[in-house]
């Protein structure tokens, strides 16, 4: 849902944007990757992506995962749900952008403690101010079409939130 979101704000900025998400085991919770391709001209290629220019990791289990690193490129970007030392991140390659956060802690402190944090909001806003992909204020339509009423203003602040609170190193 989050990389849909990112697209649609890429796309009112003008962008191009193409989505593809490849879903694991079929349970909340499961694993999913999403490739998101956002460029300035239009997009023809349609495969999955294998050598990332970033990587976007919403559970910090993931970052010892090997799959979750394999082809970022050198030089590559990466944003972390961490809340530990950025020194104990390992992907592999010399990172150009590091954005870490804890966003879990956001989640809880917005949504209140759940089995599975409500991440991808928080990590918008995160993206939005470490790279240029795309703008946080167009990020906030997205988000209330997604979610209409409270729990839309909910994910604004928690996007609102990923974005001042994400360290960039």
């Amino acid at each position: 849902m989050g990389a849909l979101m990112l697209a649609e704000g890429a796309f009112s900025e003008g962008k191009y944007a193409q989505k593809i998400p490849v879903y694991g085991g079929m349970r909340r919770g499961g694993d999913v990757t999403v490739f998101l391709r956002i460029d300035n001209k239009p997009i023809r290629r349609t495969s999955g992506i294998y050598e990332p220019d970033a990587v976007v990791i919403l559970d910090p289990t993931l970052v010892f995962h090997a799959p979750v690193k394999r082809g970022l490129k050198e030089r590559g970007i990466a944003i972390v749900n961490w809340a530990e030392n950025p020194d104990n991140i390992e992907l592999g390659v010399e990172l150009e952008t590091l954005g870490i956060l804890d966003a879990t802690q956001i989640s809880s402190e917005i949504f209140g403690a759940r089995a599975i944090p409500i991440v991808n909001t928080i990590l918008m806003g995160a993206i939005a101010k470490a790279t240029d992909w795309v703008k946080l204020e167009s990020l906030l339509e997205p988000i209330r079409n997604s979610f209409p009423g409270r729990l839309g203003e909910l994910n604004i602040e928690a996007c609102r939130r990923g974005y001042d609170e994400v360290e960039v190193l």
